[in-house]
């Protein structure tokens, strides 16, 4: 592989990590498109792995925001950790149905006027 590709994937990687895996921002900071970085991912295992890592990394980064909120004590932020998080305690929301069978004949009125009961 000529050693200009290496040199690019290497920055590309760089950049990912940079725009917390945003890659029309880490394309535009290296100067190639987004096809030859997809190209580079179907082609090239370890680049692909790199990659995949970054994406874990950026995740890691937008928990730790989340739990600052908590400590900063955003309301919301706290409501939407329980959410995802404390479900096996019960923070869930869950909607009801009740889905009892009604025990009276049903009315049917027809336009004129006549009326029919079914069971």
């Amino acid at each position: 592989m000529p050693k200009e590709t290496e040199i690019k994937k290497a920055a590309m990687i760089k950049a990912m990590e940079d725009a917390l895996g945003v890659v029309t921002i880490a394309c535009k900071t290296v100067g190639i498109n987004r096809r030859t970085h997809y190209v580079w991912m179907e082609d090239d295992p370890e680049y692909k792995k790199a990659i995949e890592d970054i994406s874990e990394v950026a995740l890691d980064f937008a928990e730790s925001k989340l739990h600052q909120s908590i400590q900063n004590g955003s309301d919301t932020a706290t409501i939407f950790y329980l959410k995802t998080k404390g479900k096996k305690r019960g923070y869930i929301e869950r909607s009801e149905i009740d889905q009892t069978v009604r025990q009276e004949p049903i009315q049917l009125i027809f336009p004129d006027h006549a009326s029919v009961e079914t069971d």
